[in-house]
């Protein structure tokens, strides 16, 4: 009995040192970091979620959800190109659960699902989740038709630039920032000194313009708004609205769930509701990536997008994401 117990605890050092030994491998090879980001993504796969599971004629869900930032090898990007690959794919419900994002990403994944959609001819039906706000919006205007749920909250039209003034706090610790710089401007937006107003003007030039594009992205996907510009102004306040307001405004063309999305996206490809399967993509993890859990495509927080909501730079975001003082 002994000598089987002693076999048992031998065996599971064994399984400890080898784990232990690829474990260091990877760390001082640098793949933990590779694999710690969503570039890493080999593969998407199709997991069957309705519809006639033997039919050839798919309709796809796209998933955004989290804050959206720029990532040309992550998984949203994946499943738009997959999409744009695969010609058994006859609609696309895009859904959209997002406070939104930087105004990079936005504009790049609205790029790439305008592309695949003018490339395959197909229709997007938009389907939003519990939000749908500021670049979640954004994003939206792909859709020929866009649903929300009755308790979904969107709208949010606006840009963000949040920016922090620590100065008085470092010179309460004995900090002094002493940064070298090419030109005056180089350290713009810098916590540690006051904003001059040469470089709040240069700000609020970027935030201007941005916000022009955002109401010219809205122009191109709502018709409703697009000759009415007095109206599309007061609603692009950066105020949310209900689902109900949404539909009042003609920001949203109704109210229903993702089934409904789904329903409709077949009828305006045409499509026999018996011969069509919905699909929605998973990422295909390996056992490293499920052993550590670094790299699952819905994390709100991940190393990239701390990254991108920690630095200086235009935001589309819903105002709950990023504490900001916006009083007069």
């Amino acid at each position: 009995m002994m000598g089987f117990f002693s076999l048992c605890v031998l065996g599971m050092i064994g399984v400890g040192v080898l784990f232990g030994c690829v474990f260091l491998y990877t760390v001082a090879t640098g793949a933990f970091d590779e694999i710690s980001t969503d570039q890493q993504e080999k593969t998407v796969t199709e997991k069957v979620i309705g519809g006639n599971r033997k039919a050839d004629d798919k309709i796809v869900i796209i998933t955004i959800d989290g804050v959206i930032v720029s990532n040309a090898d992550g998984f949203i990007a994946k499943q738009i190109r997959k999409v744009a690959a695969d010609t058994d794919v006859k609609a696309v419900v895009l859904r959209v659960d997002s406070p939104g994002g930087t105004m990079a990403g936005s504009d790049y994944y609205l790029h790439l699902l305008k592309k695949m959609k003018k490339e395959r001819r197909i229709p997007v039906v938009v389907s939003m989740g519990s939000i749908a706000a500021s670049g979640g919006y954004y994003v939206s205007m792909v859709g020929n038709e866009i649903y929300a749920e009755p308790s979904t909250i969107t709208g949010s039209i606006g840009v963000i630039a949040s920016l922090y003034d620590a100065s008085e706090l470092f010179k309460k610790i004995g900090v002094e920032a002493t940064p070298i710089v090419s030109g005056k401007h180089k350290a713009m937006g810098s916590f540690s000194k006051p904003m001059s107003e040469e470089e709040r003007a240069i700000w609020q030039n970027l935030i201007d313009d941005s916000f022009a594009r955002f109401k010219e992205i809205i122009r191109e996907g709502r018709k409703e708004l697009a000759n009415n510009s007095d109206e599309l102004d007061k609603l692009a306040t950066g105020q949310i609205y209900t689902a109900n307001e949404a539909v009042a405004h003609k920001l949203i063309d109704g109210i229903g769930f993702l089934d409904d999305a789904i329903e409709r996206a077949g009828e305006l490809a045409k499509l026999d509701e018996k011969q069509y399967k919905v699909i929605q993509y998973k990422p295909k993890l390996s056992v490293m990536d499920t052993l550590l859990d670094a790299r699952a495509p819905n994390k709100l927080l991940s190393e990239k997008t701390l990254s991108e909501v920690t630095t200086p730079r235009v935001y589309l975001l819903s105002p709950y994401v990023i504490p900001v003082d916006t009083t007069e």
